[in-house]
């Protein structure tokens, strides 16, 4: 008998703790964990028009709610292809200037087969924005930018952060992902 995979929002929070808290990809990210002011919130794209209301509700939250650093919206479902996926990621980008959000809140990319502009579909360095589930992290700019004041070097995380992915190989990334999402039994 296996066990049953974990659900998106399972898997993304397994992420977040044992990647890019863990590796410290994102060397803020702990503290966040740290204060449980990360929001998971699990959101169905097959509907484009309702996954960007999505988007904008959550805008809303965070201007409501002080105590929410930062928002992970899981795109469980409608995005698997990344073609699609960095379609509606820029009309999202679009949405949030529109709205008025610019320079309020950022908008963060994570993708399982993502892949920078310019790498083999294979490089090491796609891992750093490579998620268990399609996702768009929603950050706070003016929580970044204290984060970042605070940090020596910030210059430096993705040439590090491609440094760490290169080191781990490409095979155990990933394996380690595959294992996330569940199908790595």
């Amino acid at each position: 008998m296996t066990a049953a995979s974990p659900s998106p929002l399972e898997a993304t929070r397994a992420w977040v703790e044992t990647f890019v808290v863990g590796l410290e990809v994102c060397p803020f990210a702990g503290r966040e964990v740290a204060r449980d002011s990360i929001r998971y919130v699990e959101i169905d794209a097959t509907d484009p028009a309702a996954a960007l209301m999505r988007l904008m509700e959550e805008c809303w939250h965070l201007d409501e709610d002080a105590a929410t650093e930062t928002t992970l919206m899981v795109l469980s479902a409608g995005l698997d292809d990344f073609d699609d996926y960095l379609d509606l990621l820029g009309m999202a980008e679009a949405l949030l200037v529109e709205q008025g959000y610019e320079g309020v809140y950022q908008l963060a990319s994570f993708h399982p087969d993502y892949r920078f502009e310019g790498e083999a579909e294979d490089a090491p360095r796609n891992y750093t924005n490579r998620s268990p589930w399609p996702m768009w992290h929603l950050i706070r700019e003016a929580g970044l930018e204290r984060a970042l004041a605070h940090y020596p070097d910030p210059e430096a995380i993705p040439e590090r952060n491609a440094a760490l992915m290169s080191a781990r190989g490409r095979d155990r990334l990933a394996a380690s992902l595959a294992a996330l999402r569940g199908a790595g039994d």
